[in-house]
């Protein structure tokens, strides 16, 4: 074996290796749900399709004027809205703005069990504090499985509305509930982004699409009981 199919051999090696590995990267953020709330700022901030890396890219927030909502998951960008029926309609596009996002992107998750003691949203964000402390923070999470309930919305403001409060922003909402349904939750936590990208009084923003990918909106309620088959994964370090 000469010199040069050593070195070749090495540098294959090297590469396998770099690619074999799993990596997490920061948490980024455009914009902050504070000015789309309070102060009315509707428009985009960031075109999803400029996002570089979408390579296990995970993300989520509103679509701009408040025409929808969006979901990365694992490179795949999702849209929802509202047809005038009140039906949802869903799209397959990065050709998407937000006027604010969050997202990261990962492959190195750790898997929890959940506690059959956790039934409510509280408990499961609650549960995620405790086994996080000494995590970097914020990450995001992810569910998969049959949730027994889910109360979900997407977003549908009426054209020329003035936002200026959260209740102004929220008019017009697509509201659905759904039982024993299958799908995954993606989510990000954060107990120093409250008004950013997760609301004044929770540390986490989430949002849930079907396992047909017909359906996916902002979950504002989430039971847990003995017909849920769930299972959390959380990002590692």
């Amino acid at each position: 074996m000469n010199i040069k199919h050593i070195i070749l051999g090495f540098a294959l090696l090297i590469n396998f290796q770099s690619n074999a590995q799993t990596t997490n990267e920061p948490v980024k953020v455009s914009g902050a749900m504070s000015n789309v709330m309070k102060k009315g700022q509707l428009q985009g901030t960031v075109l999803l399709d400029t996002i570089h890396n979408k390579k296990h890219l995970y993300g989520l927030g509103p679509k701009e004027y408040l025409k929808g909502e969006l979901l990365v998951i694992d490179g795949k960008s999702y849209v929802s809205s509202v047809n005038n029926d009140g039906s949802i309609k869903m799209e397959e596009t990065f050709e998407v703005k937000a006027p604010f996002f969050v997202y990261t992107n990962t492959e190195n998750w750790k898997e929890y069990k959940l506690p059959k003691s956790i039934k409510t949203l509280k408990q499961l964000e609650e549960f995620i504090d405790k086994k996080t402390k000494k995590s970097n923070r914020p990450f995001a999470f992810k569910m998969e499985g049959t949730f027994t309930k889910i109360n979900f919305h997407i977003q549908n403001l009426p054209d020329g509305t003035i936002v200026k409060s959260p209740k102004d922003a929220h008019q017009g909402q697509g509201k659905y509930e759904r039982e024993n349904v299958n799908g995954t939750i993606i989510g990000f936590f954060s107990t120093e982004h409250q008004t950013v990208f997760t609301h004044h009084d929770t540390y986490i923003h989430i949002h849930f699409i079907n396992s047909e990918r017909t359906e996916m909106g902002h979950i504002d309620d989430l039971i847990f009981d003995s017909k849920s088959s769930v299972r959390l994964y959380i990002t590692k370090d």
